[in-house]
């Protein structure tokens, strides 16, 4: 395989690491980046470009990807984090991640997941999947079209409530803030879920990520929220 593969983290040992299990799968060179600004620079000069990147090390992050992604969507990206909530996978997801595991993984798994989105698929470890579904997120449900922004009609009051939804906060409290009742509150939420062709909280604060009325590392999620 002829991609040219970039694996961006800060840790000297991660690198290397990741680096002597894929290298016999690739005929290039495998190269690091230590940071965003050393990753844009080495994009600039090559083509064909797989990434591998952890998001949450020390000079990267989820809004850098979604910058990333749009100035150059055609790269591959696989997500290789420590343990990461299931809310900020869907968040890493939704930015344009095509695959995520973790650290932990066993090789097996790591090659598994290289070799399954070289080949375009999508892949998750086993424990990333349990994760999302302990937190009722169906992995395949993230790229339903019913998520895609651009033909949904939404008054001032219920951006407003997606905004608040999105930063975490509870009916009660947005109730508070705004001066409505929770019964008023929860009716906005509804009628927005079914706006949005979504069942639960989740499937509103993708949406205010996806529309960048939140930054994918602001929000947030409690498990108490989720419906």
């Amino acid at each position: 395989m002829k991609k040219n593969v970039i694996i961006a983290d800060s840790s000297e040992l991660i690198l290397k690491g990741l680096k002597s299990i894929l290298q016999p799968f690739v005929e290039n060179e495998i190269i690091f980046s230590l940071c965003f600004s050393d990753l844009n620079e080495q994009v600039k000069a090559l083509k064909d470009i797989f990434l591998i990147i952890d998001y949450t090390s020390e000079g990267f992050s989820l809004d850098e990807i979604v910058e990333f992604k749009n100035k150059y969507p055609k790269v591959i990206v696989m997500a290789v984090t420590p343990y990461t909530n299931a809310q900020t996978i869907v968040q890493a997801i939704r930015a344009g991640i095509e695959s995520h595991i973790k650290k932990e993984c066993s090789v097996a798994e790591i090659k598994n997941a290289f070799k399954a989105t070289l080949k375009g698929d999508k892949f998750f470890c086993d424990d990333i999947v349990k994760q999302m579904r302990n937190e009722n997120i169906n992995p395949k449900n993230i790229f339903f079209k019913s998520l895609d922004p651009s033909p949904v009609q939404l008054s001032k009051r219920e951006l407003q409530i997606i905004q608040f939804i999105a930063e975490g906060y509870t009916n009660s409290q947005i109730a508070a803030i705004i001066y409505l009742s929770n019964h008023t509150v929860n009716t906005h939420r509804k009628n927005i879920m079914k706006k949005l062709g979504v069942n639960n909280t989740a499937g509103i604060v993708m949406y205010a990520v996806k529309t960048q009325m939140v930054s994918p590392n602001q929000f947030s999620f409690k498990k108490s929220n989720i419906y």
